[in-house]
């Protein structure tokens, strides 16, 4: 177990601003302290996020983005992935993150709901990457663990620890913090270093739910602007630019202005004991993690009555009110593609005729089907109680049959949740097909040598040996 002095807790603006706990904790932890069973699952989301980010080179905007950062200045620190492309480590991390998010296929924390991978590896891989081709040292796979597991516990940890409901694009927010802790990591920073990081952070900090709202892409480029700014941060630090001090319990800080307010005793109490990669949760679907639980429902009421989608007369969704926030938008017959991710009735007619969800489902020409739209405009949408400001589930979804049955399914769990997980066939069903979507697919022999790389991740001596098959093989 790490090191620790946690044990009572700690009262708000007690003893100081908790960032210092929490710098301690990155900087003090070690490959050899953290338990064999995080270090397990950690590679488990490492190969399932860089499936995602792979198929979202794919996806609208990578390559735009892409050319945008040409614009910027030159570099070649670190490598875009499944493009021909190399550039300035803060522009590669924006690149590979905004990737990583644009599908909506990315692993979730769900209690604190922050997709915590998608910024903390975009931000390590490109750290790594730079530090090989521009300072000539190699970091290993398991430094590459540890800093991982470590940024998706302080991204969590904030998520976890806030006491009432999203306000701010949490994955954005919190995954800067992520993404400091990560690179700092491999920097071997001492934690003044890397609280002034989090300070500079702090005050590039953005994540607004307006894109949620709206369906944008934009909410998923937070996620790269995050990551940039994470490795901003970091450079600035290093130099000896001068930070902040309270800038999560300050007047103005973290849990004044971002979240509507914290209580940072019983996770400050957790750390050390309680890993946060070992409460990621797979995505089985390639849209909002809050669509998930209806999804299931649909495709369990689908197998077990096998009803033709014709027969539906109508279909009610009951959810609790954060997924209610979040999916419960109206269906329209011109949707967006990130618009229909979000969009409860969308997937759930989805689900209901083709008894599954792909990323071609929310291609343009699938969003304008006109069978999927008609059984789109049945569904409706109830918002139940619940006292948890963070609950995703439980869900119910009724269904109405022409004949006159009326059929019901309830999830408490959702498919790829730790407690409802993915089979590894699953998982690496999953990634084969992600890796198969890149805008440059990858050979077989690249594929498979990712998989065997990552079960081994702790033994590879140089990570940039894992990189070097994220991008197209030579010509």
């Amino acid at each position: 177990m790490a090191p620790s002095n946690h044990e009572q807790g700690r009262c708000i603006n007690s003893m100081g601003d908790a960032i210092e706990e929490f710098a301690n904790f990155v900087t003090k932890t070690d490959f050899d302290q953290i338990p064999v069973t995080a270090r397990a699952t950690a590679k488990t989301f490492i190969l399932d996020s860089l499936g995602v980010g792979l198929i979202g080179s794919a996806g609208p905007w990578a390559a735009e983005l892409v050319k945008t950062q040409t614009l910027w200045g030159s570099g070649d620190d670190s490598r875009v992935w499944a493009q021909e492309t190399r550039l300035p480590a803060p522009a590669a991390a924006m690149c590979n993150a905004y990737q990583m998010h644009n599908s909506e296929f990315d692993c979730v924390h769900e209690g604190a709901v922050v997709h915590a991978l998608s910024v903390v590896l975009p931000c390590a891989l490109a750290e790594a990457d730079r530090q090989g081709t521009v300072e000539g040292r190699s970091v290993t796979g398991a430094e590459l663990i540890t800093a991982v597991i470590l940024g998706v516990d302080m991204a969590c940890n904030l998520g976890l620890a806030a006491t009432s409901g999203l306000r701010f694009f949490r994955p954005g927010t919190a995954g800067l913090f992520g993404g400091v802790s990560a690179i700092a990591k491999l920097r071997r920073f001492d934690s003044e270093t890397l609280v002034r990081a989090y300070s500079i952070a702090y005050a590039q900090l953005c994540g607004t739910m307006q894109p949620h709202s709206e369906g944008s892409l934009l909410l998923g480029m937070q996620m790269g602007f995050s990551a940039r700014n994470a490795v901003v941060s970091c450079d600035m630090a290093q130099a000896g630019l001068a930070g902040l001090k309270n800038i999560l319990e300050g007047p103005f800080g973290y849990f004044s202005v971002i979240e509507s307010g914290g209580d940072l005793t019983k996770i400050i109490a957790q750390m050390g004991t309680l890993w946060r990669i070992t409460e990621m949760a797979h995505k089985p679907h390639p849209s909002g993690r809050a669509t998930h639980g209806v999804i299931d429902a649909a495709l369990k009421l689908r197998a077990d009555h096998n009803f033709s989608p014709a027969a539906i007369e109508s279909i009610t969704l009951s959810i609790p009110p954060l997924t209610h926030h979040l999916v419960a938008r109206p269906v329209h017959n011109a949707m967006e593609i990130n618009y229909a991710r979000l969009c409860s009735p969308y997937v759930v007619a989805v689900a209901s005729m083709n008894g599954e969800i792909q990323i071609k489902d929310f291609h343009t020409k699938a969003l304008r089907n006109p069978n999927i739209l008609d059984l789109a405009h049945r569904v409706s949408i109830e918002r139940t109680d619940h006292p948890d400001p963070n609950a995703l589930t439980p869900v119910e979804v009724t269904v109405a049959i022409t004949d006159g049955r009326v059929l019901r399914q309830r999830i408490d769990v959702v498919l790829g949740n730790p407690e409802n997980p993915l089979t590894r066939e699953a998982h690496l069903d999953k990634f084969r097909h992600n890796v198969a979507g890149a805008t440059i697919p990858l050979s077989n022999g690249q594929t498979e040598a990712l998989i065997q790389q990552v079960d081994d991740l702790e033994f590879i001596c140089d990570i940039r040996e894992l990189i070097d098959n994220l991008t197209p093989p030579p010509q």
